[in-house]
């Protein structure tokens, strides 16, 4: 992808979709829309009661809410309340998923497949095991879009992975939620419903329920595995609260308390006496974890140090903030505190604290031209998370980003100039007052330290009218989204990444629709995000997922077409004139067609999966209209696989599976290719594989196996590539139980090499790869063979 950085190169290797137009009249648009919501069933919000911002919490908490009213089971004499019930469901299954919300946003019903929502669970479901800790403030729910960000926050968090028909799960609930009250503050407290995120507890490697375990940035997952007692909890989790409460004394106090106030930090020191109170050994360690980098914690025994204590004015127990920069001898600044309360404390000590430093119009410029930033700007009364933004200081100091605020009220024309008019944190990336990025999610502090940590590193940045790319001299994919929207939240992380993959060959930005709404009409923004490629005069929508994956392959698909766009000529002369042996896929579709839109990204993505083995192409219907009749194509999409019979040219077979995802549509491809791989029996096995002189790669399944049948077809895929070099044999081993025992199979699918090293080969040794991707089997087995064919001597060498 050297080139893509240079527009003549780029534009020139691509083909051109269609433009996005200029917008319609409003008055138009807006009879069109109503017309297109008047014909479809109710809004799947209104349906379920929620605004169209609502977050996926929101969401859950509200069908919850719906299912124990509306199920069937509470309304037995409601005839319909199957149906309705049916159609809340299906609003809770689409609306809940990322990409599938974003399909509905876009496209409305017409853009999703029909499967969703049509089963559902019994009341006793909903009423006990579904979302067990929604309504827990101080148990943070997790999902897959945030848990990496969470966890590599920088804070200590404690997980529990549960399944929602897990008695034990029900059972660990109340002590949980307890536990969670205990440790508010000290560390994030969090739970994983592994019902809904199944792909993230299986990559964490939860193969049991309830799994409790602490994560800690750049460091291994420990697990909990002791009694679920809240002290036991209580315990485990307290040995992770590293920092170092200090013994002071005569011999070290002054020297510590300077050596923090240099650093910016300051000192909560707690005098033990006989009387009074002082704070125990457990509310000590708490809170120098809740403060830790901001506020050392320290003790002084005033039994053994009571002259020291008396210079403090202290003749009993008692508990002292010393703020950074206040003098020992002058307590003025000193705030005393009267609670032994580790949460009540930590609040009083926050607020305590100096506030962020301030910005001006007169140095914002050139504080921001030398250093990296993290700026908070508020309006007047500032919100109650935002003293919680103190502690971004101790967290992003190891990054050298610096933290300050800008208070818009008094400065309205600098925050105006940036096109900011409400509360927000944005990260200035050192280059200036116009290179920079908003944070769009939430409002606490570890989601606000991984965006800065990775805005940072990443080339997205924030467009307004004066640095919009209207003249695109280089290539820009721009990102108009509405800060509201959950998938256009999501996608913005995923943009980052793309960005930092493809620094020097483009530029990323996005755009907010809600403040520049004539720029988003002026390229027909209807729906978020839209995500557009410009390229000189070319201009591109991205209809992929939202993934950093999705957007680089959507970019190389630009850059080396996969798929053949087809016309009435190219057809007849490459599809209709196919050689012998020559298969082609092609999808019929229409341009303003929801589910021929949302079928596009996933047919580019397994033209590029079947390259080399089956020809993919498409044919706008709504450009060549009488030629699609003419094919008695009389639906969108039509997708038709034309086989390698030449002499029935005409033949084909049309796709009707349930799923259109590129895996679906690509095993559906395959299964027209003569088989390349061979079935073996325990005596072929014998025969061929241990008895034979061939390599052999092997393929044991069972057919009952998901994976095993999500993998059959790459193996198909690897057998052809290795044709020549490798055979490649399957084997059932429920037909076959005995051979694969014989030969160590124990999970299904196993993929194994059988070299053939000149000797007889024994049952078990096959050596096992770990991969069901066919390119990385083949190349791994193509280093292999490398090391065991014997290397040509060296004639120099020899003579020596």
């Amino acid at each position: 992808m050297g080139g893509l950085g240079m527009g003549d190169k780029f534009a020139l290797g691509v083909r051109r979709p269609r433009p996005i137009h200029l917008a319609l009249p409003l008055l138009l648009l807006l009879v069109i829309t109503l017309v297109a919501v008047g014909a479809e069933s109710q809004d799947y919000y209104d349906l379920l009661r929620v605004s169209r911002e609502a977050t996926t919490r929101e969401i859950r908490q509200a069908f919850k809410k719906l299912a124990l009213t509306m199920h069937p089971d509470k309304n037995p004499g409601d005839s319909s309340a199957h149906d309705k019930f049916v159609q809340v469901n299906r609003a809770y299954e689409v609306l809940k998923d990322e990409d599938l919300r974003k399909k509905y946003d876009k496209y409305g019903e017409k853009g999703l497949d029909e499967q969703q929502g049509g089963r559902y669970e019994s009341w006793n479901y909903y009423r006990y095991d579904f979302g067990i800790y929604d309504d827990d403030l101080e148990v943070i729910t997790l999902d897959s879009g945030d848990f990496e960000s969470a966890v590599n926050s920088g804070e200590i968090w404690f997980i529990n992975f549960y399944f929602p028909r897990c008695s034990h799960c029900h059972q660990l609930a109340p002590t949980w939620r307890d536990f969670a009250k205990e440790m508010d503050g000290v560390m994030r407290i969090g739970a994983v419903n592994c019902g809904d995120n199944n792909h993230l507890c299986r990559s964490k490697g939860i193969n049991s329920y309830p799994s409790l375990f602490i994560f800690r940035a750049g460091q291994k997952p420990e697990k909990f595995n002791g009694e679920r007692s809240k002290d036991n909890l209580v315990r485990f989790s307290m040995q992770f609260i590293t920092t170092t409460i200090t013994q002071l004394w005569q011999g070290n106090v002054f020297s510590e308390i300077e050596t923090a106030f240099s650093t910016g930090q300051g000192w909560l020191i707690t005098f033990c006496s006989d009387t009074g109170d002082c704070l125990e050994p457990r509310t000590r360690q708490k809170l120098a974890g809740m403060l830790d980098g901001l506020v050392k914690v320290g003790w002084m025994d005033c039994t053994s140090q009571e002259q020291l204590c008396e210079s403090f004015q202290v003749t009993s127990g008692a508990t002292a903030l010393f703020p950074p920069g206040s003098s020992l001898d002058q307590h003025g600044s000193v705030l005393w505190l009267n609670t032994l309360d580790s949460r009540e404390i930590y609040n009083q000590v926050i607020s305590h604290l100096p506030d962020l430093e301030l910005l001006t119009k007169e140095n914002f410029e050139s504080k921001l031209a030398r250093h990296r930033w993290l700026v908070s700007f508020t309006f007047g009364d500032r919100s109650p998370a935002s003293k919680e933004y103190k502690k971004l200081l101790a967290f992003l100091r190891n990054d050298h980003i610096q933290v300050g605020r800008v208070d818009c009220t008094a400065d309205s024309e600098l925050c105006q100039s940036i096109y900011i008019h409400k509360p927000c944190v944005a990260v200035f990336k050192g280059l200036g007052i116009h290179d920079f990025e908003i944070h769009h999610g939430k409002d606490v502090s570890y989601d606000i330290v991984g965006f800065a940590r990775d805005s940072v590193r990443a080339h997205v940045t924030t467009l307004r009218p004066d640095n919009f790319p209207s003249d695109r001299k280089e290539p820009w994919l721009v990102d108009f989204f509405a800060p509201w929207c959950p998938p256009c939240r999501a996608l913005l992380p995923e943009l980052r990444k793309a960005s930092i993959q493809l620094v020097g060959q483009m530029k990323f930005g996005t755009l907010d629709c809600t403040i520049h709404h004539n720029l988003c009409s002026m390229y027909n923004i209807q729906a978020y995000p839209t995500t557009v490629l410009f390229n000189g005069s070319s201009v591109h929508e991205y209809e992929g997922q939202h993934s950093a994956d999705g957007i680089l392959e959507f970019i190389q698909d630009l850059v080396s077409p996969s798929m053949v766009v087809l016309d009435p000529t190219s057809f007849a002369e490459r599809v209709k004139g196919r050689d012998e042996g020559k298969i082609w896929a092609v999808d019929f579709y229409a341009p303003w067609c929801g589910p021929c839109q949302a079928l596009m990204p996933e047919w580019r993505r397994m033209a590029r999966l079947l390259s080399g083995q089956i020809m993919v192409g498409s044919v706008d219907c709504q450009r060549y209209q009488m030629f699609c009749q003419s094919q008695n194509v009389r639906a969108y999409p039509e997708v038709r696989l034309y086989t390698g019979n030449t002499r029935q040219k005409d033949l084909y077979t049309s796709y009707s599976g349930w799923h259109r995802d590129a895996h679906s549509l690509r095993a559906w491809a395959l299964s027209s290719l003569p088989k390349a791989s061979v079935d073996l029996t325990p005596d072929s096995f014998r025969s061929l594989v241990l008895s034979g002189q061939d390599h052999w790669v092997l393929d044991f399944y069972a057919p009952w196996c998901g994976p095993c049948q999500h993998f059959a077809p790459e193996f198909e895929v690897l057998a052809r590539i290795l044709k020549g070099e490798v055979r490649a044999g399957k084997v059932d081993c429920q037909a076959h139980h005995q051979a694969c025992q014989s030969a160590g199979i124990n999970a299904y699918p196993t993929v194994r090499f059988y070299p053939y090293l000149g000797t007889r080969r024994h049952a078990h040794s096959g050596e096992q790869i770990n991969s069901r991707d066919a390119n990385v089997i083949a190349d791994t087995i193509r280093q292999r063979l490398q090391q065991l064919t014997p290397q040509p001597h060296n004639k120099l060498k020899d003579e020596l």
